[in-house]
């Protein structure tokens, strides 16, 4: 039995281990899945032992995507872009492989699940932590009028700016600085959620049937969720969708087989 495990602090609330059992119920996949609490002191050797004792993956959670992206010996072209890591395995040469599914989830999820095109749409994102860095790269390859990226340090928005700037058009400033413009797409990527707060941000930027799109979840609606509802989004969903969209990219990047999602989502909906 292949042994793999989801890391973080906190990573109790991880609805990964579930998932990924789903997955290798409907795909008849011999392995075991478990969430494990990773404190940022310990991390570089826990992955070392962990892959070191057999252990044939890890996925990746706050607070660090950054941090391993660091300890990788070969990345993927999108964890490269991102500079963070959410899936890691050992590769046919025996080095330690990171890759970023986040970014094909949230577009997986936003488009296929949410039916809300992307293209030409005036995005911003908020917060430029790990979760953002996965994300802005697949965000711009589809096209957007534009992104601007607002985060409480403005110096790591405008990072982010810099880095991705060749790839479209990116704006950066303070959760404040945009609340003279309307945005199509506002998602949330800081880990405010996690004490049921907002960023501060203006319900006078929802544009016409406007999305709100909270990367985190939980089993009621989430704090940014409950305020796009307030504040007449058309659309409003937490990250569920994007979890199990990310969830079954690991899984196809570890077991060579691709599950089905639908199923599981509504599973875990109900």
């Amino acid at each position: 039995m292949s042994h793999y495990a989801v890391i973080g602090d906190p990573v109790q609330h991880s609805k990964s281990p579930i998932i990924h059992r789903l997955f290798a119920a409907q795909t008849g996949q011999d392995m075991s899945y478990e969430a494990i609490t990773v404190e940022a002191s310990s991390l570089s050797k826990f992955i070392r032992e962990f892959f070191a004792n057999g252990g044939a993956g890890l996925n990746v959670t706050l607070p660090h995507k950054e941090a391993v992206f660091a300890l990788t010996e070969n990345c993927s072209e999108r964890a490269t872009l991102a500079r963070a890591v959410n899936t890691l395995f050992m590769d046919r040469s025996g080095q330690l492989s990171g890759d970023n599914t986040d970014g094909v989830g949230l577009i997986r999820d936003i488009q296929t699940n949410h039916h809300f095109a992307i293209e030409g749409k005036r995005i911003l994102l908020l917060g430029a932590g790990g979760a953002v860095r996965g994300v802005v790269g697949p965000l711009l390859a589809e096209q957007p009028a534009n992104i601007c990226i607002a985060n409480r340090t403005v110096s790591k928005a405008a990072q982010l700016k810099q880095e991705f700037a060749a790839r479209g058009e990116i704006q950066a400033g303070s959760f404040t600085d945009f609340t003279h413009e309307e945005f199509d797409l506002i998602i949330n990527g800081t880990s405010m959620g996690l004490h049921d707060q907002v960023p501060a941000i203006d319900g006078v930027m929802l544009a016409a049937n406007s999305c709100c799109y909270d990367m985190m979840y939980k089993s009621s609606d989430t704090a940014f969720v409950a305020w796009a509802k307030q504040h007449g989004a058309q659309l409003a969903v937490d990250g569920l969708g994007m979890l199990v969209e990310q969830a079954a990219e690991a899984f196809a990047i570890w077991r060579e087989v691709r599950p089905e999602t639908a199923a599981v989502i509504k599973q875990l909906r109900n």
